[in-house]
C-alpha cells in the first residue's frame, strides 16, 4: 500500500480484514481517483490472500462514512464527457461486484452519513450494521442534485425491495433517513448504540457465519431467487406499471426535471435483465444525466452555493459565535407563534408578548399543535413535546422581557407599530441583545431609528409557513455593525435555518423579485391569456405553486401596498416610478370585483368551504380573450426572466453581494425553479450562455415591455464572456 492510498488494510489473526476508508487529503471520503485507485488495489490483495481471509470489514475513519461522488470533478462535465462517465461509473461498479463476489462474508461498518455512493458501497456488502445516532443519514438524495445513484443504486435497491417499494421509499423522494428508519425498511440490517460497538458486532457477525455461502453472497446471486413483487411480466405487477410515469408526471406538474423519470425508466428496464446489463442501464442514465444542464445547475446551487452558506460564507470573519439562550418574541399572530416554535425548538427560553392573553396564549397553542402532529407520527416524544412547550411563556406584560439576549418583533406590518414596539422594551432587554425585525418590505434603517442601539439592529426575513419555510433573509440596515450581522446568521443557523444576507432596500432581494413574478401573472391575465394556461405555464416551467394561487396567499392588496410605498418613496427621491401593467389587474380584482385574496374567500380563485378551490369563473367573462393563442415558451419564460433580471438589479444595486445568496434565496424564499439552480444560474445555464440570455431578453422587451430590457451589469458580462460566480 502506498502511502497515499484513501483505504487502509488490516487483517487480524483470526483472518478478519478491516478496511478503512480514510482519505489523507481531504475530510471527507469521496469516490474520486485515489479512491478508485485505491480500491484496486485493495481487490487485488483481497483476491490475492482468499484463503486466509474470514470476512471483510468496510469502514470509515471519517466522521461520515463516505461522502459519494466528487462534485467538483462532474459539475465540469459537458456531453463530450458521456462516454467518459459512462465508464468511470462502469468501473466503480465492476469494483464493488468484485467485493460481493469475493466469496467471504463482507460486512459494512456505517459509522456515520452514508448518502450517495457512500449507501452505494455500504449495498455492495453482504451485512450492514450502522451506529443507532439520529445525527446520521443514509439515503440516496441524487435526484435533489439532477442526477441518479449511479454505482448499483438502482440496481441492487430494486432487488432487494421490488420495483415498486424501491422507487416509492428509497429513490425517487431522494429521502434521507435516520438509521432507525433505514432499518424499519431493510437498508440496514442491525443496529448498535455506539461506535465503540461497530467492529465489535461486525466481527462478531463474521465469526458467527464462517463458511455460511449464503451470508457471503447477495440474495439475487443465489439460485432460486426472485424479485420481491415481481418482473414487468408479473401479472400483477404489470397491471399497475403503466401507473407509474402517470404519477411521476402529476408528481412533477409537468416540469421538465430528468432524473425522477431516469430513475423510473432505469429501474423498470433494470428489472427486467440480468444484473450486469441492468448496471450498463444504469450507467447511461447515469452519463446522461451528469453531463446535461439540469445536473450542473442543481449541484451548483444544492451543493456548492448552499456549501457557501452553510460554512458562512455572508458571516462577518472574527466575530465570536453566538448562542441565543432567551428570546422574546413581539407579536404572536401567524409569524410570531411560527418563530416561537422554531426558537423553543432549538432550546432558547420564549416570552411571546401579544397585547392579549388570548392573543399570547393563541400563538403558543400553534406550537402546541405542531407538535402534536410531530407526536401521532413518531417523530417526538411526550416528554419532549412538554419540554417545547414549556420553553414558550405568553404573556402581556412588557417586564417579562427581562434578561433576553435576542428579539424579534413580528406584529403587523406597519412601521409606525413596529417602532413602538421596539421603544417598549429596549431597556427592558440585555443591553447587548440582538434586535430583530421580522419584515418583508419595510426598509430596516428607517426602522432602526425608533431604537438608541441601531447598530444592534437588523431584519430578519422569515417565509410562511415558518415551521415549513427553511430561509431566512438577513438585512442589513445602514448602522448595522458587524457584530450583530454575525450574531443573525448565529442565530438563523441555531434554529437550524438557512441565511441569506443583503442589505437595506425597499423590498430587499426575495419580496423584490417575487413581486415580479406574481405581477407578470397578472399582466398576463390583463392581456386576456386564459388563466389555465399561466398557471400552466408556470408549473410546466418549474414553480413548484401556480403564481395566480400564490398572489391570493399572500393577498392581492399587498402588491398594492407595496406599490404605493414604492411609488411615494420614488416621488419624494425626484425619481420617476415605473408602473407594472399587472397593477392594473390587481386593482380592477380588488376595486372593481372586491377580490382580495385567499383570507377573504375570493381573489384569482374561489374558496368554497365545501369543495376544492378553483379559478374564478368571473375572469373569463372580464379579461380573457378568447382568441388569444399566446406562445407558451413565451408565458414560461416571461416568469423566469422577469425574476431573473429583477435579481441581476439587485446585485447591480448592492442589494445582493453574493450570486450564492440569490441563487439559495431565489430557490428557498420565493420558489424560483430548482431544475435552474437559482435565478442567477440560471442565466448561466441559459442556451448560448449570457450572450444567448442577452438575446432572448431583448426579443421579450420587444414584445412585452421594456421591463425585460437587460440591465447593464449582465450586458457588460455578456460581453466579456464571463459568468456570475
Amino acid at each position: 500500500m502506498t502511502q497515499q492510498s484513501t483505504i487502509r488494510y488490516d487483517r487480524a489473526n483470526d483472518g478478519i480484514v478491516t478496511l478503512t476508508l480514510d482519505d489523507p487529503g481531504a475530510n471527507v471520503n469521496t469516490m474520486n481517483d485515489a479512491y478508485v485507485d485505491s480500491m484496486a488495489t485493495v481487490l487485488d490483495r483481497l483476491e490475492a490472500e482468499l484463503d486466509g481471509i474470514t470476512g471483510v470489514i468496510v469502514t470509515s475513519a471519517k466522521t461520515t462514512f463516505f461522502a459519494g461522488a466528487d462534485l467538483k470533478a462532474m459539475v465540469h462535465a459537458g456531453p463530450d464527457d458521456a462516454q467518459a462517465m459512462f465508464d468511470e461509473a462502469q468501473l466503480v461498479k465492476a469494483q464493488f461486484r468484485r467485493l460481493e463476489l469475493l466469496g467471504r462474508p463482507v460486512v459494512a461498518a456505517i459509522n456515520g452519513t452514508a448518502l450517495g455512493g457512500g449507501l452505494e458501497i455500504a449495498l455492495a456488502c453482504h451485512h450492514r450494521i450502522a451506529v443507532d445516532d439520529n445525527r446520521i443519514q443514509l439515503g440516496f438524495p441524487e435526484v435533489t442534485l439532477g442526477l441518479l445513484p449511479g454505482a448499483g443504486g438502482i440496481t441492487r435497491t430494486v432487488r432487494m425491495f421490488g420495483l415498486q417499494d424501491a422507487l416509492m421509499n428509497v429513490l425517487l423522494q431522494g429521502t434521507r433517513m435516520k438509521p432507525a428508519r433505514a432499518k424499519g425498511i431493510g437498508l440496514v440490517d442491525d443496529l448498535v448504540s455506539g461506535r465503540e460497538n461497530l467492529i465489535i458486532a461486525a466481527r462478531s457477525w463474521i465469526l458467527q457465519h464462517q463458511g455460511d455461502s449464503a451470508a457471503a453472497s447477495q440474495p439475487w446471486d443465489r439460485s432460486g431467487y426472485r424479485m420481491p413483487g415481481g418482473t414487468p411480466a408479473t401479472p400483477k405487477l404489470a397491471a399497475i406499471l403503466p401507473s407509474f410515469p402517470a404519477n411521476l408526471r402529476k408528481q412533477l406538474k409537468g416540469a421538465p426535471y430528468p432524473a425522477p423519470r431516469a430513475i423510473l425508466a432505469a429501474a423498470v428496464e433494470g428489472s427486467q435483465v440480468d444484473f450486469d446489463t441492468a448496471t450498463r442501464i444504469e450507467s447511461r442514465y447515469f452519463a446522461s444525466l451528469a453531463t446535461g444542464q439540469i445536473a450542473k445547475n442543481m449541484i451548483q446551487a444544492f451543493f456548492f452555493d448552499l456549501q457557501h452558506i452553510n460554512a458562512g460564507g455572508s458571516r462577518p470573519a472574527g466575530v465570536p459565535a453566538y448562542n441565543a439562550k432567551k428570546v422574546a418574541v413581539l407579536g404572536a399572530g401567524m409569524m410570531g407563534a411560527g418563530i416561537a416554535y422554531e426558537c423553543a425548538r432549538s432550546g432558547m427560553e420564549v416570552v411571546l408578548k401579544d397585547v392579549s392573553v388570548e392573543a399570547a396564549r393563541k400563538g403558543k397553542a400553534h406550537s402546541a399543535a405542531l407538535l402534536d402532529k410531530q407526536l401521532t407520527k413518531g417523530r417526538v416524544t411526550a416528554a419532549i413535546r412538554d419540554e417545547v412547550l414549556d420553553r414558550i411563556s405568553p404573556t402581556t406584560d412588557s417586564a417579562d422581557v427581562a434578561g433576553c439576549d435576542l428579539v424579534i418583533e413580528a406584529v403587523f406590518e406597519s412601521a409606525e407599530l413596529k417602532q413602538r414596539v421596539f421603544a417598549e422594551i429596549e431597556d427592558l432587554v440585555e443591553s447587548d441583545s440582538l434586535l430583530a425585525s421580522n419584515t418583508s418590505t419595510l426598509p430596516i434603517t428607517d426602522l432602526a431609528t425608533a431604537v438608541r442601539r441601531q447598530s444592534d439592529f437588523i431584519g430578519l426575513h422569515f417565509f410562511s409557513p415558518v415551521d415549513r419555510m427553511p430561509l431566512v433573509e438577513i438585512i442589513k440596515g445602514k448602522q448595522t455593525s458587524e457584530v450583530a450581522l454575525a450574531k443573525a446568521v448565529d442565530v438563523v443557523r441555531q434554529i437550524k435555518k438557512t441565511p441569506i444576507v443583503v442589505n437595506d432596500s425597499r423590498g430587499f432581494f426575495t419580496s423584490r423579485v417575487f413581486g415580479t413574478l406574481v405581477l407578470e401573472a397578472a399582466a398576463m391575465v390583463g392581456e386576456g391569456v386564459n388563466p389555465v394556461t399561466i398557471e400552466r405555464a408556470a408549473t410546466q416551467q418549474g414553480f413548484p405553486a401556480p403564481p395566480l394561487a400564490m398572489i391570493d396567499e399572500v393577498t392581492l392588496t399587498l402588491p398594492q401596498k407595496i406599490r404605493a410605498e414604492a411609488k411615494a418613496a420614488a416621488e419624494t427621491e425626484g425619481n420617476v416610478f415605473a408602473e407594472h401593467p399587472g397593477t392594473a389587474t390587481i386593482d380592477r380584482m380588488v376595486d372593481e370585483f372586491g377580490r382580495r385574496g385567499k383570507s377573504w374567500g375570493a381573489g384569482f380563485y374561489d374558496y368554497p368551504a365545501d369543495a376544492p378551490k378553483h379559478l374564478w369563473p368571473g375572469l373569463w367573462g372580464h379579461f380573457v380573450d378568447g382568441g388569444r393563442e399566446p406562445d407558451f415558451r413565451d408565458l414560461q419564460e416571461r416568469f423566469t426572466f422577469a425574476m431573473s433580471l429583477e435579481t441581476v438589479k439587485c446585485l447591480a444595486e448592492g442589494v445582493l453581494t453574493s450570486v450564492p445568496d440569490a441563487n439559495i434565496g431565489s430557490i428557498m424564499g420565493i420558489g424560483f425553479p430548482p431544475l435552474y439552480g437559482g435565478a442567477l444560474q440560471y442565466i448561466n445555464g441559459y442556451a448560448g450562455g449570457l450572450p444567448g440570455f442577452v438575446a432572448r431578453a431583448r426579443e421579450l422587451a420587444e414584445l412585452y415591455g421594456d421591463r425585460f430590457e437587460p440591465p447593464e451589469l449582465l450586458v457588460e458580462k455578456a460581453a466579456a464572456g464571463a459568468r456570475f460566480s
